[in-house]
């Protein structure tokens, strides 16, 4: 959440004091263990191999500020991988894709398909919880429909 919080306020610097921001940033957590974006492809191998099988919980901190005010929170959603082949890693690596992504993978890439399951927030996974955003949003004291930019009906 504190580097959500950082990247937030970096870009909200730049901007007039009505800006809207939202600054996140996610980390796998594996045993205890944080997984960040991998350094380079040997990294991530070595990652995907700890990960196959198994199962880990992704932290996404997010930070919403609008005008002088900011909200913060983090969701966590627990992320269930395939148990991939030497081969299927080297493979995945070689797009490079994992070396873009926290925790080496994604679920809306290539990736997804090394994702056998998600318990919790899927919106989470892929980057921005929309549920928690909507929470955010209300803290500051606006409805999520008010962003909506289509008219109401008169029906």
């Amino acid at each position: 959440m504190l580097l959500a919080r950082a990247k937030a306020e970096d870009v909200a610097s730049r901007l007039d004091d009505h800006a809207v921001v939202l600054g996140c940033d996610s980390v796998l957590e594996l045993d205890g263990e944080p997984f960040g974006k991998p350094e380079d492809a040997a990294t991530a191998r070595e990652r995907w191999r700890t990960m196959r099988g198994r199962s880990g919980v992704l932290h996404t901190g997010h930070a919403l500020r609008v005008g002088d005010r900011v909200a913060a929170a983090t969701a966590s959603t627990v992320v269930h991988f395939a148990h991939l082949s030497d081969d299927e890693i080297d493979d995945y690596i070689a797009t490079g894709e994992p070396l873009q992504v926290a925790g080496a993978f994604t679920v809306d890439g290539l990736g997804g398909a090394f994702v056998t399951g998600i318990e919790g927030d899927h919106h989470n996974v892929v980057g921005v919880s929309l549920p928690l955003l909507r929470d955010l949003v209300a803290e500051l004291g606006h409805r999520w429909t008010s962003l909506w930019s289509a008219p109401r009906s008169s029906a």
